[in-house]
């Protein structure tokens, strides 16, 4: 599913690359969908547990199950966002600044929702709080 030069040449969020996109998040909602599921799955199969051992084991399993369906579920709200920002026509540009995400950016994190100078001031805040806090 690569995006052809061609199409990143072209004028920014145009119908081909909000096409490309829109079926990426789609794939992307199936396969998180797919996570959530294996997750769910596994915190129902409950083993006959013999020892501390095993029960250890098993807690720490749907320990880590339910993280991963706290991450995912996260991760489905963020792709159900970009998706209607396709639909709504705001898809690719920054939540704060109006500026375009970039094709680059998008690439790499189809979910993104601010462009990469937005995000490292607002990573940059974050340390700074978490340092005085």
């Amino acid at each position: 599913m690569a995006l052809s030069k061609n199409i990143a040449k072209m004028p920014y969020m145009n119908a081909q690359q909000l096409a490309f996109f829109s079926r990426r998040l789609f794939a992307l909602k199936e396969q998180t969908s797919g996570h959530i599921h294996a997750a769910h799955k596994s915190l129902g199969e409950r083993p006959e547990l013999n020892d501390e051992a095993d029960l250890a084991q098993y807690e720490e399993t749907s320990r880590m199950a339910l993280r991963v369906i706290e991450r995912e579920t996260k991760l489905l709200r963020k792709i159900d966002r970009a998706l209607k920002n396709i639909r709504t026509g705001d898809y690719g540009y920054c939540l704060e600044s109006g500026e375009p995400i970039g094709i680059d950016r998008l690439l790499i994190r189809p979910t993104a929702e601010y462009c990469a100078e937005v995000k490292n001031q607002m990573e940059k805040k974050e340390k700074h709080y978490a340092k005085r806090h």
